[in-house]
């Protein structure tokens, strides 16, 4: 690659001959521009049309940063140094999958760039990385659209289910109850729960949806523009009760009608709205919510009473069920904030903190009654 086909402006002030340590760090600089450009590639061999060229532009833009490292490292950028960890998996992954999930974490990576406060990186080096977090976010925005319905309703459905069932066997257990009697009941949550989750998540998604088939313009205007009145035209009323203003709306009247014969401003000839098509992928169907709200929860509920269902009992089972119950917390937590492009572990651990509360609190609730019954 030609260096000079790359102006990266002004450079920080840098040492006339790196020591040690900044060689190390260069180097691992060199290997993670390598391994993100390589990233790229991968994905957007997995990618076709627009999306495939940003990908390709975005690959040559580290190869840019690339050089710059070359150029520093003179005759030191031939040892090999392998790319972080998280880079190595991260193409890995790219490789192997090429989904909304690698969008998002290389979204995060991109945000953790270091050239900020690197005095060897260029200011222009700097501020390419904060413009690939938001190249690589509005790629991932279409992805986690299509995910966001089906998505939804997995992980609350999930989440429930965890947190309600144990909360259900902690406050049960808590009064001195037998596990047989804590297993049955842990089953008859799982069950009335996944149902109602289900019922509730088919209602509120077709109700959406019906709401939008409400508001979403109709072709009846086509039909019925003929015959108006030129002189009392009650379809410019139309165009401005969906917000046009009005020189807007008689424009585009006289354009249906037929009767344009103005040399006026085109961009008042406005498309029919496309919103509602993305507003419904994002929303998803019912029975796909209903579905996936059932089966999560089901799934989610079932953690809690693995133990009883192997026949343990008493302390051993309580604290199984935690463990298991808290693993599926921080994963769920943590897809969470991966597809949100925030921090996995900061939302992993938030989702442990809210299960495990409302398990204490229906806890300490059982030991009350427990202690009032006895």
């Amino acid at each position: 690659m030609d260096p000079t086909a790359y102006s990266p402006g002004p450079s920080r002030p840098q040492p006339p001959a790196p020591p040690g340590a900044d060689l190390r760090k260069w180097r691992r600089y060199l290997a993670d521009e390598r391994a993100q450009a390589a990233i790229y590639r991968d994905l957007a061999r997995r990618r076709e049309g627009e999306e495939r060229e940003i990908l390709l532009k975005l690959a040559e833009a580290e190869g840019r940063h690339e050089q710059h490292w070359i150029d520093l490292l003179g005759g030191h950028a031939d040892k090999p140094v392998r790319p972080s960890v998280r880079r190595v998996l991260l193409r890995f992954l790219a490789r192997s999958f090429g989904s909304v999930f690698v969008l998002a974490l290389a979204q995060r990576a991109e945000g953790r760039s270091p050239y900020s406060s690197e005095p060897a990186a260029t200011s222009a080096m700097a501020a390419d990385e904060l413009i690939h977090e938001e190249v690589i976010r509005g790629l991932a925005t279409r992805g986690r659209a299509r995910l966001s319905g089906t998505f939804r309703a997995a992980v609350f459905g999930a989440n429930d289910g965890l947190v309600s069932n144990l909360a259900l066997i902690m406050g049960i257990g808590a009064t001195g109850a037998a596990s047989s009697f804590v297993l049955f009941s842990g089953i008859a949550g799982l069950l009335a729960g996944a149902l109602s989750m289900g019922a509730g998540e088919y209602v509120s998604v077709r109700s959406q949806r019906e709401l939008l088939n409400a508001t979403k313009p109709t072709q009846i205007s086509l039909a019925a523009a003929p015959d108006l009145d030129l002189n009392a035209n009650e379809l410019v009323l139309l165009y401005r009760a969906r917000g046009m203003s009005v020189e807007a709306a008689e424009h585009r009247a006289a354009e249906r009608m037929g009767r344009l014969q103005c040399d006026c401003d085109p961009s008042l000839s406005l498309q029919a709205p496309e919103h509602y098509e993305h507003e419904y992928e994002e929303i998803g169907t019912g029975w796909t919510a209903a579905v996936s709200s059932f089966c999560f929860f089901a799934t989610g509920a079932l953690v809690p009473i693995l133990p009883y269902l192997f026949g343990l009992q008493g302390p051993a089972a309580v604290l199984v069920s935690l463990v298991l119950v808290g693993l599926a917390l921080l994963c769920t937590g943590a897809v969470v904030g991966l597809l949100s492009g925030a921090s996995p572990g900061k939302r992993a651990v938030r989702q442990l903190g809210i299960g495990f509360g409302a398990a204490l609190a229906t806890y300490l609730l059982g030991l009350a009654f427990g202690t009032s019954l006895g």
